[in-house]
């Protein structure tokens, strides 16, 4: 049963893909969105997640906090070190690229990393699934249906996030597919293992910090480069509150 849950969890998270693809003519609406969807997914979701699951502390800091700081820090260092946006206060109002037409490997690098991570987060949902079933049935559906219910938006921000700055859309669909792929396969890994909580707790945290990076140093400064920013911060706030209203419905 993880296993049929875990395919439609697939099919959930290409629709999300597929809708992200086809409106680049609102791209600016596009990335804002996805910026909230970001925001309410680390806030709402992960970080509540991975203090649930473990209990460690690193000098009486949760060890989930200490690796959201640290993912946090290591897209922080990787910008950095790629010399990506350099000057980027600067950028914001003479911006060219509203489609999506940067300069090659400026922002690419970081979106990349940022959709690989979404990947990972993947894995984990499905591990999550195959876990909740080993549990009990009724946890395991529980498990199940909130997975699928966000994995439109996984499937949504994984193409948003490998697409942005980039004029070639294939590194995009590939990391779609795969992220679509990942929660059969971390269900399928479960009946051959058991991950432990804690270290599940603690890639939850380090994570939600390479988003929250993600949402706050990429995203939304590109989605209010050159457009009106009324409806981009609309769009933001409604991808917040879809985040929340699908969790009051996982509970």
């Amino acid at each position: 049963m993880a296993i049929v849950m875990a395919l439609v969890s697939l099919l959930m998270t290409l629709l999300g893909g597929v809708v992200a693809m086809r409106v680049r003519d609102r791209r600016h609406l596009v990335l804002g969105l996805a910026g909230g969807l970001i925001l309410g997914v680390a806030a709402f979701d992960l970080v509540p997640e991975s203090l649930q699951l473990t209990h460690l502390r690193v000098l009486r800091v949760d060890a989930p906090m200490v690796g959201f700081a640290v993912g946090f820090l290591v897209l922080h260092v990787v910008e950095q070190l790629s010399a990506i946006h350099q000057a980027h206060e600067g950028e914001y109002a003479p911006h060219r690229h509203p489609h999506g037409h940067g300069h090659p490997g400026k922002g690419g690098h970081i979106g990349i990393l940022a959709a690989c991570a979404l990947v990972g987060h993947s894995l984990v949902d499905g591990l999550s699934i195959g876990l909740g079933y080993q549990s009990g049935g009724d946890v395991g559906l529980f498990v199940a249906l909130a997975v699928i219910a966000h994995d439109f938006a996984d499937g949504f921000n994984t193409f948003t996030a490998a697409s942005l700055n980039r004029a070639d859309r294939r590194p995009a669909i590939i990391l779609l597919g795969l992220d679509a792929v990942a929660p059969v396969a971390g269900a399928a890994l479960t009946l051959l293992v058991t991950v432990p909580k804690s270290v599940l707790g603690i890639y939850l945290g380090f994570f939600a910090g390479i988003l929250l990076y993600l949402a706050a140093g990429e995203i939304l400064p590109e989605a209010h480069s050159r457009h009106p920013r009324v409806l981009t911060l609309c769009a933001t706030g409604v991808g917040l509150l879809a985040v929340m209203g699908i969790m009051s419905l996982g509970e």
